[in-house]
């Protein structure tokens, strides 16, 4: 049976897990235990315990440590503070659940059912829940707007996909595009892909505004610092998050204004 994904960082952690005493409670000590030969390895195994990508378990920690907090230098100058992150977070929780469960073979199916399916449909449900977002502020200031179409570009005849087009696909004067992403680089990848399709189809005086989540691009800042360039250039006229409802709430009370949408 092939075993490609079993590196010698994956055999490390194996190494590790097998080493985890079983117990009905766990506390700061099992985890200061677990993070002191390799933090690396004992983060990993945290997520692992607690179902968590490696970006889904960046975001928990940094809403509780924050920005560039969540590394081992971090941990090393406040060693309590960090293990008090984990704690709230429900790693010990999590580890006395899974060690204390009974295994089955249907429990093994399943879990290989979860790692697939699951990352794929939380992505989505992401995405659905971001634009739902935008959705209610676009039904408070316009009476008229095409959802998850492809509008109409330049000459006339090229389209390109896009989240929203006001006031309709066929004659966008705006187009946002919304994505909620906090979990792989290779979905912003394909974030930047879009905008530039849609700033190489749309007619110049189509304004464009991008609508994100916010957390996982704190930590691919390069990405965010290319989507940035694009709003320099003016390709996108806004970017928001979650937090900036009440800026992008008044700016599209503006626009309708301004353009007599």
């Amino acid at each position: 049976m092939s075993a490609e994904w079993l590196d010698e960082t994956a055999a490390r952690i194996i190494r590790t897990v097998s080493k985890i005493p079983a117990k009905d409670e766990y506390g700061q000590d099992d985890l200061k235990h677990l993070l002191a030969k390799h933090f690396g390895d004992g983060i990993a195994v945290c997520r692992l315990f607690m179902g968590l990508s490696k970006d889904e378990f960046e975001t928990v920690l940094t809403e509780k440590l924050g920005a560039g907090r969540t590394g081992v230098v971090a941990y090393r100058k406040d060693e309590a503070l960090f293990l008090q992150a984990l704690m709230e977070a429900g790693v010990c929780e999590h580890m006395a659940l899974l060690v204390n469960r009974p295994i089955q073979w249907t429990d093994i199916l399943i879990e290989r059912l979860r790692s697939g399916r699951g990352r794929a449909i939380r992505g989505q449900s992401r995405g659905r829940s971001l634009e739902d977002f935008v959705e209610v502020l676009l039904r408070e200031h316009f009476d008229h707007f095409d959802s998850r179409c492809s509008f109409v570009g330049r000459d006339g005849t090229r389209k390109a996909k896009a989240d929203f087009a006001i006031p309709s696909k066929d004659e966008p004067q705006i187009v946002i595009e919304a994505k909620g992403y906090a979990a792989t680089g290779s979905k912003q990848t394909d974030v930047l892909g879009d905008l530039r399709e849609i700033v190489a189809t749309k007619r110049h005086d189509t304004i464009l505004l991008f609508v994100t989540d916010g957390l996982t691009w704190r930590r691919r800042m390069s990405d965010l610092r290319k989507i940035v360039e694009m709003q320099n250039r003016g390709e996108v006229a806004r970017i928001y998050t979650r937090s900036k409802r009440d800026d992008f709430s008044q700016d599209l009370r503006t626009l309708r204004q301004d353009l007599g949408i």
